[in-house]
């Protein structure tokens, strides 16, 4: 145990700090900057897609956000591949990976009400990257896991030297943890701080990270604080960080560009076709509530606001198939497609709808291209139908053992499909 415990602390000692890029300070570092470049790659289009897709009713507002986003990275202290994307998500969040990989939902852009505050948004996240603090986190966690590891092997459990490191490093869901994991109150500082001085560097006035700490302030404190919840999980607002903020504000200066013209002009059509997202959202609470009925009314209301919008149609889709109506929920499902084709999910519906018509050919297609962009025990569990009846055994049992992986009543409904072919749900 001593010498495990030494082990750990050498380890540390050695190879557990490095500079930070943004302050200059020495913090824990147990993973590379190639483990962030590689995790922010390989993570950054499958979380978009679980979270709701890319937003792309207005390419004009998207490539906005994006420069918005690039000019801060152009005066960041690291030089990362950034990317900035819009998900089409009403809930109001804001997210970086490592690596310079950056999410803001659509839901949070109408809470704006400048070019500043969403250049203090951005400039946020730019810095959580720039500054590591999502390596940190996972060097944190590597280090609890070596402290179990420990108590493990003191126990007489046997295990290889590096698997808690494998776990740690090589998880499937990493960048959902990643971006779901609170950041500590200095991270949090630092990238108040940081975020400001990059916008000064900018050109914008950091009047903007007060405004926008104020409208978070009181959106917590208020009624709306559970709309916010995802945001304040990470970000939680607090009237330290405000002071903070204020006094910073009065070190760099009260001036430069806060563009709130500008801003609602990119925002002009969005905020237009808020009552029609208001409505899908209602018609989604619906949907699980089992009132399809209210659901397709949500849907046609929303459409006729906004027919343009791919997910309005999407929705219209499950309402239709949740009553049995899977021919005009195959036609729901490819107009979302022809307004939309990026997004797993609307791939996803209309291969079911397709399966329960026997259109097993159009079924197959449709749910592949699914898993491409997004693989689901879902679709695994689809593909298996329809291969069985397609007479393709082989293929039905590898799709519906891959889905039997799943811990969830659909994961079971596989290993139940596999019991009755025969077959073991292992290889």
């Amino acid at each position: 145990m001593i010498r495990i415990a030494a082990t750990l602390a050498a380890l540390v000692f050695l190879s557990g700090c490095a500079v930070n890029p943004v302050t200059g300070q020495r913090d824990l570092s147990l993973v590379s900057e190639q483990w962030e470049l590689e995790v922010g790659a390989s993570q950054y289009a499958p979380l978009i897609q679980s979270q709701g897709g890319d937003f792309t009713l207005d390419p004009g507002l998207v490539e906005y956000v994006r420069s918005v986003g690039r000019r801060i990275a152009a005066v960041a202290d690291r030089d990362l591949p950034y990317e900035f994307h819009v998900i089409n998500e009403s809930v109001p969040n804001a997210w970086a990976l490592p690596g310079g990989k950056i999410s803001i939902n659509r839901g949070l852009l109408t809470e704006m009400d400048s070019e500043a505050e969403l250049a203090a948004v951005l400039g946020h996240e730019v810095v959580h990257s720039a500054a590591r603090h999502g390596a940190q986190n996972q060097s944190r966690s590597i280090l609890l896991q070596g402290a179990v590891l420990a108590g493990g092997l003191a126990a007489g459990a046997a295990t290889d030297d590096d698997r808690y490191t494998q776990a740690a490093l090589l998880g499937g869901t990493i960048g959902a943890q990643l971006i779901s994991q609170r950041y500590s109150r200095d991270a949090e500082r630092e990238s108040d701080r940081y975020g400001m001085l990059y916008m000064k560097r900018a050109g914008y006035n950091p009047r903007g990270a007060v405004e926008l700490q104020e409208t978070f302030l009181r959106l917590s404190e208020g009624r709306r604080s559970d709309v916010f919840s995802a945001l304040f999980a990470s970000h939680p607002p607090s009237r330290e960080r405000l002071e903070a903020n204020r006094d910073m504000l009065a070190e760099l200066g009260d001036s430069g560009e806060i563009g709130r013209e500008a801003y609602r002009r990119q925002i002009d059509r969005l905020e237009r076709a808020q009552p029609a997202y208001e409505a899908y959202d209602a018609g989604r609470k619906a949907l699980r509530d089992g009132d399809a009925r209210l659901a397709l009314r949500n849907a046609d209301q929303a459409i006729d606001i906004e027919p343009a919008e791919a997910i309005f149609h999407g929705l219209r889709g499950d309402a239709l198939s949740a009553t049995g109506n899977h021919r005009e929920a195959e036609s729901a499902f490819s107009a979302a497609l022809a307004r939309d084709s990026g997004w797993f999910y609307h791939h996803l519906r209309r291969g079911q709808a397709r399966s329960e018509l026997g259109l097993l050919g159009g079924a197959r297609s449709d749910l592949q291209a699914s898993i491409e962009r997004m693989p689901t025990a879902s679709a695994h569990l689809s593909l298996g139908h329809v291969e069985r009846l397609s007479g393709n055994r082989g293929a039905a049992v590898e799709h519906y053992r891959i889905a039997a992986r799943s811990d969830t009543p659909i994961g079971q409904r596989a290993r139940q499909a596999l019991s009755e072919m025969g077959v073991s749900a292992d290889r």
